[in-house]
Parts: C-alpha cells; structure tokens; sequence
C-alpha cells in the first residue's frame, strides 16, 4: 500500500440503496426446520389477502446493509453533539451493563411484588435520591419522557386547584420556554400566557407581576432558562406566584447545570420534572426511550400518578391505595430499563460527583463561549452562561448572507454534528450550544476551531456554506417540505428527489 493512502472502510459505492433493491426472489437469511405438528389454519377474517411484500436476501446482504448505515451515522460515540437545550453526552458503558443485568432486563412488569424486589428497591432508592437532588418530598417514576412529566406536572397542578374549589385557567410560560411547555399547558386545559424577557435575557418581573391574578394556576420555568443564564431573582418569582395561591414548576431540562449547587425546591418550586437522558445520560435520541420523573413538594403528594413504591420494613411494594392521585400516567410503571442507567449514573457519581457534573458543564459552555465569540457573539453579553449559552450568527449573516443553518451544514462536512439553530425564537439567527461536561478540552478546542473555521469561510467563499452539506450522502433536505409532507415509510411510488 502507497504510504498516506486513504484507507476504504466502508465498503464499495455499489452496495448502496435500500434493503429492498437488495431483494432477489428465494433468497433467505434463516430457515426453519420441518414443522412436527399439525398446520393451524388461519380465520379467513385474520388472514392476509397476499404475502407481505418483504425483501429477500442472504444472512450477509442485511448484515452488510445494516453495518453500511449505521457506518453514516454521527453518534455521541463517534463525536460531540454540541447541542443545546437537547443535551446529547455520552452514555457510560457501565450503566449499560447494569441495565443488562437479567435481573432487571428479563422481570416482567405483571410479576408479583415479592419477585421483584430488588427492582423495586432500586426505584425506592432512586426516588430517594431524585428528592434529594431536587429538595422535593416524594416523586413518581411512571412518566416515559420528559413531556409527559410536564404533562404529569400540569395535571397535579390542576387537581391541586381543583381539590381547594380555585377554578385557575391560565399557566404563565416564559418566551424562550421550550416549545413542549405551551403544548402540554394546552393539552392540560389551560390557556398559555406568553411572560417577556428583560434585556439580559432573563424574566421580565415587573411584567410577569402584571399578569398575576386569580385565573393563575402556575408558572413553568426551568433555571437556568432556556437561554443557559441563571434566573437571579428566582426566589422574587416564586414568591409572587405563592402570593396568588399559584404554583411554580420546575421544567428539569437544565438541571444538570446547578447539581449539588442549589436545588428548586429551595427556590420556591413545587413541581419538579426530571429529563434522566439529560441529566443522567440516559439513552437519548430518535424519540426514545426517555423517562421522565416527577417530584413534588409536600403539599401535593396525594396526587402524584399511582401507583408508587412503598416500604414496609424490609420489604418494597406498589401502593395503589391513593384515593387524591391523578390517576396512571404510563401502561406500566414506567420506563424501568432507563430507571437503572440513571440509578447507576446517580448512584456512580455520589453527590460530590455529581456537584463536579455541574461544574465541568458550566466551565465547558464558558470556555467554548469565549472561543467563539469574536466569530459569533454572545447574545446576551451582560450575562454569564452556565451549562449552555446562545451565541448569534446575526453579524455573519449581515456581513456574508450567511446564516445559522448555513453554519450549521458546514460544521457537518468539517466532522461535527452541528449545534441547535434558531431556538430560542428570541435570539437573531441563535445558535444555542451546549458542550455538556463529558468533553475534553481538546475536543472543545477541535469543535471551537470548526465553528471558527465555518465563519472564515463565510467570509471567504459563502458559496461553500451554501452548498453544505457536500460529504453527506444526502445533501441539504427541504427542511420545510418535510415538515409539511411527512413520508415515514418507503414505498414504490414515493418521490426520492432531494
């Protein structure tokens, strides 16, 4: 081999397209042996008119296939996903080897309590713990995702003000919320009311004290916000909300940026969900599997979903007798496997640990931010950013015609999954990065150096930025047209144009 040679891991370009263009009729990737018992017929009213139109091809083929597309996939174990608001950091191996464990990997969610009691001790625990990390007195572990404790959160909300005969119809939302914060105060019945944002990037108060009233269930807010700052006058806000009998909730999306420095409870914050996948990496990604608990303060245990885990003495049971509760939340009680890598995240860590967690968020996201910034300043340069922080491609795009996204498809061809564009809405041109305390300073360095790279082009060669993305093996996607025309499953007829 000529030295400095590419290597070729990927195998030929002409094993490319989808499993179904790899069919050839007969082919198979398993048998089954001869049946030794009688053939059951199938019900007319059961039985497929024809065959299922299924691709057929040898064992090698869909290994083959298979390995190809997961070869042009970007996962957090092949880079960074300087994502934020999303989260993506790495997940340790050592709690997915717990979670494999055929103790918790093989129970069945039907099983007697007594054969599940180890399972059960682990969810009592880690309730335990949540509590103490968020200053809550009890939480539920039922709900799969992070909006559905948002959902769960609201809906406690609601039988709180329900069971004290208040009629409250309206739930203050922040305007860099997360855009699940005003869809679950809907699904929950209430009216989302928008609250402003001050010139530093934080809540407006003497604007959210305007809206204040008897038709006030509660506030939503997650802190630091949605924009990485810290809500200095938190205990003000809470305090005003109280004042009206409404109650505060705490959206967890961020929580992994005060750890063992504060907690919401000490802010005032009576509700508590917890997104596991960001806070305790958790699998994350492709829209599951999550989970979402949520915790509570005192005054508003009787109506967490049932049913919860109970202790008696040495032994660990579900206690479904909860005559105030809100009622089920999830089929089962809850997504159990994602359960254990939290526990095992949790519990791997201890509290100073994950106190350094928190630290090593905020150090990355300020370290990055600062390398960034002659290229893309902060947007709110009077505020220091915790965990994560929004920077703006505004100047570039005034300077080049370059915008976020444009930024966003060149990091790709440069070998970085790019960052969050365009949220929050407030922000011109946003791009809201999150490093997450999981890299290293030479990986900060590298993805800095990207982003700082993307803007020289911008300045040198627009047209590049433009085209990006060019390595991929499908280039820039009509991101509009595919929100409008969803297509989710291949067929003969569907248009392949890019």
């Amino acid at each position: 081999m000529t030295q400095g040679a590419p290597i070729r891991t990927r195998g030929p370009a002409a094993s490319s397209g989808t499993i179904a263009e790899h069919s050839s009729a007969g082919r198979r990737a398993s048998s089954f042996a001869p049946l030794d018992v009688p053939v059951a017929s199938v019900p007319p009213e059961h039985r497929r008119p024809s065959a299922p139109k299924l691709p057929q091809v040898a064992e090698i083929d869909l290994v083959r296939h298979y390995t190809r597309l997961s070869q042009q996939n970007y996962g957090v174990d092949t880079g960074p996903y300087p994502l934020g608001s999303c989260t993506m950091k790495y997940n340790p191996k050592v709690a997915e080897t717990v979670a494999a464990l055929p103790g918790f990997q093989r129970a069945h969610p039907l099983q007697p309590d007594a054969t599940v009691q180890g399972t059960l001790e682990m969810l009592w625990r880690l309730e335990r713990a949540l509590c103490e990390i968020t200053g809550m007195a009890r939480a539920t572990l039922q709900p799969p995702a992070g909006a559905c404790g948002e959902m769960t959160g609201l809906l406690i909300m609601r039988a709180f003000h329900a069971d004290a005969g208040r009629e409250r119809t309206k739930v203050l939302i922040p305007d860099a919320a997360h855009g699940t914060n005003p869809a679950s105060v809907r699904l929950a019945g209430f009216e989302a009311v928008n609250v402003p944002s001050d010139d530093r990037g934080l809540v407006d108060v003497d604007a959210l004290r305007e809206l204040l009233d008897d038709e006030v269930a509660g506030l939503m807010l997650t802190n630091p916000n949605t924009l990485g700052l810290f809500e200095e006058r938190i205990e003000e806000i809470t305090a005003s909300l109280h004042a009206v009998n409404a109650l505060v909730y705490y959206d967890g999306a961020n929580l992994n940026a005060i750890m063992g420095k504060t907690r919401p409870g000490d802010m005032g914050f009576d509700i508590v969900h917890i997104n596991t996948h960001k806070t305790f990496a958790t699998p994350h990604g492709g829209g599951g599997p999550g989970a979402g608990p949520v915790g509570v303060a005192s005054h508003l245990v009787d109506y967490l979903p049932s049913p919860i885990v109970a202790r008696d003495a040495d032994t660990f049971r579900w206690d479904r007798d909860r005559p105030k509760s809100i009622g089920r939340l999830h089929g089962f009680n809850g997504n159990i496997g994602v359960l254990v890598r939290a526990y095992a995240y949790v519990f791997g860590h201890g509290g100073d640990g994950l106190t350094e967690v928190s630290e090593m968020a905020a150090l990355n996201a300020n370290y990055l931010a600062v390398m960034l910034a002659p290229a893309f300043p902060f947007a709110y340069p009077d505020s220091r950013p915790m965990h994560e922080f929004v920077a703006t491609a505004g100047p570039l795009k005034k300077a080049t015609g370059v915008r976020a996204m444009d930024v966003a498809k060149r990091l790709i061809d440069l070998g970085y999954h790019p960052s969050t564009v365009y949220f929050p809405l407030v922000v011109d041109e946003a791009l809201m990065i999150e490093p997450t305390e999981t890299e290293s300073k030479q990986t900060l360095d590298a993805m800095g150096a990207a982003f700082v790279q993307a803007a020289e082009d911008a300045h040198t060669d627009p047209g590049i930025l433009h085209d990006a993305p060019v390595t991929t093996p499908v280039r820039r996607l009509d991101e509009a047209r595919a929100a409008r025309q969803l297509r989710l499953r291949w067929g003969v007829g569907v248009p392949t144009d890019r």
